[in-house]
């Protein structure tokens, strides 16, 4: 007894190992792109629903896909509708795995173990040591259920083994063992494909599993409520969306099988297969886990927008932006606790995205309070300009923490990148302070410019301004047909600091400006033509880091 207590724990170690491996694996080489199609395609709940049941489908696990939904919405990069449609699909993409197992590919497992071990080893490129990694892990897994299913075929021999099962018809606490094992494992997966290895050796019976199914349900819903724990309310009401409709969806099947239990039974035996043979109820098994999540959907759907308004009445209050106290700033995007690794670069992106539009305003009311001597207004320029740095230094020091953990190869390779963007935001912020800081001298002095001075600065900053929301737009979106106009306002800008500069001592020849405020105008249009140059690098950061990596490769 104890050795096959040995071979079915060594066997559950391999499964477990085996997904996990693979799971990593596919989101290390394709979460980049995974999470762009997520983001793409959750306009609506019906794509959604689509998304993540593909991306469920993909990385084997409906754990990752409503973490990840937890973190995006966490973050503020999606509502609730987008996340319950990820949520839905993501019910029905965890079924793909017991449907695998059932379908036995353990004798095919060995060459997708050799055949990874050869990509992991004998391979330096990055990408396809990864793609190894999927690949390996797909077969350890089915090496697992190989010797799970051969521990298994020995407890048949055993007769209180064969009682014990023979009695276990409690639906209540087959729903109860259901709920338990899938908390522990924290995958559906994981249990129901332990079902179908079980059922293949004769062990259960198709109706007991059934409950056993619906405790799963509520079980694999511990990921994603542990992922919101610590986030903010809308990521408490993400994972309860998920928590509530795997409930009512249990209660909704468990009263059903009680009623008519025999009915479902036959319809499940139709579509998987008829007969009592080992193999064919390992199918019959798989199938009713897929049946029953697709009936939930199909039932539930309509009724979502009531579910997340139960979220509501059970997290009550606002969400809401992190509002900043007096002499206190705050990050709205990043936080201590890190999102899930496939959203964690687009949460820092988007903060940049916040931190550069700060930047951009803050230059334009620099210039604006520089025209008109402003001081109250210079103030406001140094008070964003300390926000500034604060956020530039958060996001350095969320970069680093991120780049220390297993994120997706495409991320990782934009980590340098993004650092070099951060600076230039910020050094865009310390031109507006520059800028700022003539101000005091100007009411002190009772200097200013003259209007043809100021009708050219304006002229030059429109020009500026064009460039830095092309710039961003590049960088986030990765929209490259910004390019050209970006190139070639980059060219104006160069042209208007010679002009300018050219155009100012002409005036100043002619006594037509004051030459104190002349060194000024100089000093401000020099300054424009650097944050031209910045933005120009926040465009092409991520393109530089790409052709980079090619000429490594």
């Amino acid at each position: 007894m104890v050795t096959i207590i040995v071979e079915l724990m060594g066997g559950l170690g391999l499964f477990l190992a085996g997904m996990n491996m693979m799971s990593h694996g596919i989101e290390k080489v394709a979460g980049s792109k995974l999470r762009s199609i997520l983001e793409a395609f959750t306009k609506n709940r019906f794509l959604g629903l689509l998304v993540g049941l593909f991306f469920t489908a993909v990385i084997q696990s409906s754990s990752a896909a409503t973490s990840m939904a937890v973190s995006f919405v966490n973050s503020g990069l999606m509502n609730l509708s987008q996340a319950s449609g990820i949520i839905l699909g993501a019910n029905i993409g965890t079924t793909v795995t017991a449907l695998l197992v059932a379908f036995k590919l353990s004798a095919v497992a060995p060459i997708f173990v050799l055949v990874g071990a050869i990509m992991c080893n004998f391979f330096k490129e990055p990408m396809v040591k990864k793609s190894g990694e999927i690949v390996l892990g797909f077969g350890i897994l089915f090496m697992g259920i190989s010797a799970m299913s051969s521990a298994m075929g020995q407890l048949r021999d055993m007769q209180f083994v064969i009682d014990f099962l023979a009695n276990f018809t409690n639906p209540i606490l087959g729903v109860l063992l259901g709920l338990v094992i899938t908390s522990v494992v924290q995958s559906s997966s994981v249990t129901v494909s332990i079902l179908v290895v079980m059922a293949s050796q004769g062990l259960v019976d198709l109706r007991i599993c059934m409950f056993v199914i619906l405790g799963c349900n509520i079980g694999a819903c511990t990921s994603a409520l542990l992922t919101a724990f610590s986030g903010g309310k809308n990521a408490k009401r993400t994972a309860l969306i998920h928590l509530l409709f795997n409930v009512f969806g249990t209660v909704l099947m468990f009263v059903l099988l009680l009623v008519a239990g025999d009915f479902i039974e036959n319809i499940i035996i139709a579509i998987a297969g008829g007969g009592t043979d080992s193999g064919t109820l390992g199918r019959q098994i798989a199938y009713t886990h897929f049946l029953f999540k697709v009936f939930q959907v199909i039932v539930f759907y309509p009724f979502m927008n009531w579910i997340i308004k139960l979220t509501y009445v059970i997290v009550p209050g606002e969400d809401g932006v992190p509002k900043e106290s007096e002499n206190q700033f705050v990050s709205h995007f990043i936080s201590d606790t890190l999102p899930d690794p496939t959203v964690a670069v687009y949460v820092a992106v988007k903060e940049m995205e916040r931190m550069a539009y700060m930047a951009f305003n803050n230059l334009n009311l620099a210039v604006d309070c520089l025209i008109d001597v402003d001081e109250d207004g210079a103030n406001q320029v140094f008070e964003t300009e300390k926000y500034i740095n604060y956020l530039n230094t958060e996001i350095n020091n969320y970069l680093i923490k991120i780049n220390q953990n297993a994120i997706p190869l495409g991320d990782a390779n934009k980590i340098a990148a993004y650092f070099h963007v951060n600076g230039d935001i910020e050094r865009i912020g310390d031109h507006a302070r520059d800028i700022a800081e003539m101000i005091p001298t100007f009411k002190e002095r009772n200097l200013s410019f003259s209007k043809q001075s100021i009708e050219e600065l304006k002229e030059m900053m429109g020009a500026v301004n064009v460039t830095l929301e092309e710039s961003l737009k590049m960088f986030v979106s990765g929209d490259e047909s910004y390019m050209d106009s970006i190139l070639k306002n980059e060219e104006k800008i160069d042209r208007y600091e010679k002009v300018l500069q050219d155009a100012h001592i002409d005036r100043l020849k002619h006594g037509v400006c004051s030459a104190r405020a002349g060194v000024y105008f100089a000093d401000v249009i020099s300054s424009l033509e650097r944050v031209g140059d910045h933005a120009t690098n926040i465009a092409f950061a991520l393109r530089k880091t790409e052709a980079d990596g090619q000429k490594g490769d």
